[in-house]
């Protein structure tokens, strides 16, 4: 067998097993596994003494989101090369319907918005804000290729917020066609109050950013997730809550899966990393981002959760502000542009606080960022392992090579990171997607909008025949979730 590419001599990470050898590539696909693959004629990658692992999919980001009064400032391109220089090959934007928009017009601003810029491929979460309006246009979206939607139970001033009955209706409609609904939840009500109670000049002189946190006590996550997971219970709908930040809302989630809920949960890098303590400092109002960082033990517990698997996934929700967008709060915590950036960082972090840092295997860590990612939201067998057949997306890092993080060095559009002066492992020094070298020694070399659109059939579980009345959900025929989730976590 001929190869236009090798990766000779690494420490292969697939879902048989870790092992040094070599990986064949032809044209966009892996086409062999194995030690001492003939590399006559074939673009010769050395990964001796390196870690070649499956590209990154990091399944929750924003690009060029309008938001908070602003747009986030990293777009596909400057977004894709940041990404891409942290080992990620593919992003899941989430497209979100302008005031009176269908939900096919979101996908098509989406697509505009990506194209000729995109370095790597990506594809877009559908997001349902008017759940009347946008119902019955569900089934043409899934015909599309678009498997997974989103809700928020805040957001109300944006226009964005979903009610108990959108929520209830939704996951019906996910059971019916074989989608996923991702939801963001807060418990919007009991936190518009606590704003309401502490949004006075005093309070906002005496405590600043340190109000973000002290408006946002645990309950408000947890009471919310458990709201939609008795809404997935009743319904069968397929359930993720995305960027999970609470201990209570962890135990939440493994509860409802011990007992057959179809739920799945991420956390975000940045809740395995800080704690709330950063809103004490000068510049705390920088790493205000929704839901707001956590305590330690919300941090232990996380990890805890990515060990045991109740949390499948670590992602970013990368929405990323520059000082100068931050500035706009003036004192007032209400009006800070909530996010941070964090695309480049995503794998350095988890590698070098995980594996390194003992709290996950190297196969672990490959799970949460690169298999679980592909498998939930529809990419598998394509993306999300080294295995023949896959597209050939590659990140290859030193195993305890270090980067100081200095935004002055970076790739994002952002003029400070969470992370910096944080000495991390794991950076790319080169990242292949789709047998392209877009990263080698450390930069980026790839082409802008090289990247592809991804359809989809399919995400989380497969469609179900067998629907029980909503009155009588345990009197359903047993869910294959259980199956799926062993796979998940043991895959």
């Amino acid at each position: 067998m001929r190869f236009d590419k090798v990766i000779a001599g690494g420490t292969v990470v697939t879902p048989g097993g870790t092992f040094v050898g070599d990986v064949g590539i032809i044209g966009e696909k892996i086409a062999a596994l194995g030690t001492e693959l003939d590399d006559e004629g074939a673009d010769f990658i050395p990964a001796t003494g390196h870690l070649v692992l499956p590209g990154v999919l990091d399944v929750h980001v924003h690009l060029e989101l309008p938001f908070c009064g602003t747009v986030s400032a990293d777009d596909y391109r400057t977004g894709t090369r940041a990404g891409a220089r942290g080992g990620v090959t593919t992003v899941i934007d989430f497209a979100i319907p302008s005031a009176g928009g269908t939900l096919a017009q979101a996908a098509d601003t989406w697509m505009r918005k990506a194209e000729g810029k995109s370095l790597i491929d990506y594809t877009f979460h559908i997001c349902i804000t008017r759940w009347q309006e946008q119902k019955d246009q569900i089934a043409d979206m899934v015909a599309r290729g678009f498997t997974t939607f989103k809700e928020f139970m805040i957001y109300e001033s944006e226009g964005w917020q979903s009610d108990d009955r959108a929520l209830f209706g939704t996951l019906e409609q996910m059971r019916e066609h074989g989608a996923m609904l991702l939801v963001h939840a807060e418990s919007a009500r009991v936190l518009d109050e606590l704003i309401a109670r502490h949004h006075t000049p005093e309070e906002m002189q005496r405590w600043g950013a340190q109000l973000h946190r002290i408006t946002r006590p645990n309950f408000i996550e947890a009471e919310a997730i458990e709201r939609a997971v008795r809404w997935c219970e009743v319904t069968g709908g397929q359930l993720y809550i995305v960027h999970m930040s609470t201990a209570e809302g962890t135990d939440i989630v493994r509860a409802a899966q011990a007992r057959g809920v179809p739920v799945l949960a991420e956390t975000c890098v940045q809740y395995l990393v800080l704690d709330d303590s950063v809103f004490e400092r000068p510049d705390g109002h920088l790493f205000a981002c929704c839901p707001q960082l956590k305590g330690r033990n919300d941090i232990d517990r996380l990890w805890e959760g990515l060990r045991r698997g109740e949390v499948s996934v670590v992602s970013t929700d990368t929405c990323t502000f520059t000082r100068e967008q931050k500035a706009m709060w003036n004192g007032d915590w209400t009006k800070i542009p909530m996010g941070m950036p964090g695309l480049e960082t995503l794998l350095p972090l988890t590698y070098t606080q995980g594996v390194l840092g003992g709290r996950l295997s190297l196969e672990e860590m490959v799970r949460k960022l690169s298999t679980n990612p592909a498998r939930i939201m529809g990419l598998a067998p394509r993306k999300g392992a080294i295995q023949v057949g896959a597209d050939a997306d590659v990140a290859i890092i030193h195993p305890t090579s270090t980067r100081r993080v200095d935004p002055a060095e970076m790739e994002t559009n952002a003029d400070w990171s969470p992370y910096e002066g944080m000495e991390l492992a794991g950076f790319a020094r080169t990242t292949l997607s789709r047998g392209e070298v877009i990263v080698d020694d450390y930069r980026v070399v790839g082409r802008e909008g090289r990247g592809q659109w991804l359809p989809r059939t399919s995400a989380g579980l497969a469609p179900r025949s067998d629907a029980a009345p909503v009155a009588a959900p345990r009197d359903a025929s047993p869910s294959p979730f259980r199956d799926h989730r062993v796979e998940i976590h043991l895959g």
